[in-house]
């Protein structure tokens, strides 16, 4: 009973080579061993990513751990670039979803790796028309299925918003001069 419980704590690779055999000793034979109606040590399947944290001692020391697999990009077509820049393919507005209303500006943008994305437009009014050079980021809008990037407000071809006071380095807009 020990040896088997030892067995399952221990690599199945460490009982491939008998200490018999190092000497020249025969090895006994299956009928003669204790362990005769002991079950087999068999290959476990690896604990999933997502339930390596539920597992109990017993099953991590027989199956190992396995790392995590790599979190899904939540800007596909930026993949390890802060901002693209992209041509304006057609500027419209789209619905929000359920509890909000209103219309969201959107613009579908043909980046400089010729991907087509759609990137929603954030600010008060905007001058982004058809064949607009603008520079993308990612963010999604909330409300807007399908939508992962922004546009860049008072970069390239598309200006900031006017009158803003507050915030108004998202939305590039200069600082308003005083009367003094």
């Amino acid at each position: 009973m020990p040896l088997t419980l030892f067995r399952r704590f221990v690599r199945p690779s460490a009982f491939s080579q008998s200490p018999f055999s190092a000497i020249g000793v025969p090895q006994p034979s299956i009928a003669a061993s204790p362990l005769r109606n002991a079950t087999p040590i068999t290959p476990f399947h690896r604990t999933p990513a997502s339930r390596a944290h539920k597992c109990t001692l017993i099953q991590v020391l027989r199956q190992g751990r396995i790392s995590q697999g790599a979190r899904k990009l939540r800007s596909p077509q930026l993949k390890n670039r802060p901002e693209l820049k992209g041509v304006c393919l057609k500027v419209g507005t789209t619905k929000p979803k359920k509890p909000n209303s209103g219309e969201r500006k959107i613009a579908r943008v043909r980046l400089s790796t010729g991907k087509v994305i759609t990137a929603y437009i954030p600010g008060e009014g905007h001058n982004v028309q058809q064949h607009s050079v603008v520079m993308v980021r990612g963010g999604r809008a909330q409300d807007c299925p399908g939508v992962k990037y922004h546009l860049v407000r008072g970069a390239l071809d598309l200006g900031g918003v006017g009158n803003r006071i507050t915030s108004r380095s998202k939305y590039g807009t200069k600082k308003p001069k005083t009367a003094a």
